[in-house]
């Protein structure tokens, strides 16, 4: 089941900048979840699509997006996206054998029409019992600074709440993004030790230099 945003939510995330990636995965998260004016954000219905009239950046004829759960044809692009930042250091790389066993965690940005229609993807991992990270979050470069991200994010935690869980964290080198969608700087080690075990994939490993940051539900 996909979930809806409606458009004022869409021109509220657009006024926001944002990087081209959020969060670097695990250890790290990439790419771009709520401000102090989302506090009370709205549910989201199931069993629809997010379908959204985009007016910036496509000229006079709007485009349709839609942010969905992934599928088994999405992991090739997901891939190509996550590895085009992966190769800048921006992100936690991710191999295709490690998307196809966590196909279940990733939502997608889709635009109808276009050849590669995948143009942004995020990822909700469960950590434990009331934890779970956003991670692998990445902007197609031509999308960037259009609220995709930061609805990816917003989306991850509408699905977070849903499972019952109390907080959310990230490894973010865009600190400051975050920070004005509600999440709080924390220190690496009040996180669980199981995340750490992408850091090994890492070639900063161990001098990670990305900000914790945490957000309750």
């Amino acid at each position: 089941m996909v979930p809806v945003l409606r458009s004022s939510l869409l021109r509220r995330m657009e006024s926001q900048a944002e990087p081209a990636f959020a969060t670097p995965a695990t250890p790290w998260s990439e790419a771009t979840a709520r401000s102090p004016s989302m506090s009370s954000p709205r549910p989201i219905e199931k069993g629809s699509s997010l379908c959204l009239q985009k007016r910036r950046g496509i000229g006079a004829k709007a485009s349709k997006i839609m942010i969905r759960k992934a599928i088994i044809q999405d992991v090739k692009p997901i891939h190509g996206l996550l590895s085009y930042y992966a190769d800048q250091g921006l992100l936690l790389p991710r191999s295709l054998s490690e998307l196809y066993d966590h196909l279940r965690d990733y939502f997608v940005v889709e635009e109808k029409g276009r050849q590669n229609a995948v143009i942004g993807v995020s990822a909700l991992g469960i950590c434990w019992e009331d934890l779970a990270e956003i991670r692998s979050l990445a902007i197609a470069k031509d999308k960037q600074r259009k609220g995709l991200g930061a609805l990816l994010v917003e989306t991850c935690l509408q699905e977070a709440r849903s499972l019952g869980l109390k907080k959310v964290f990230t490894l973010s080198y865009v600190p400051g993004f975050f920070s004005k969608m509600g999440f709080k700087e924390v220190e690496k080690s009040v996180l669980p030790h199981k995340i750490w075990g992408d850091c090994l994939k890492c070639p900063k490993f161990p001098d990670c230099d990305e900000t914790a940051m945490m957000i309750d539900l």
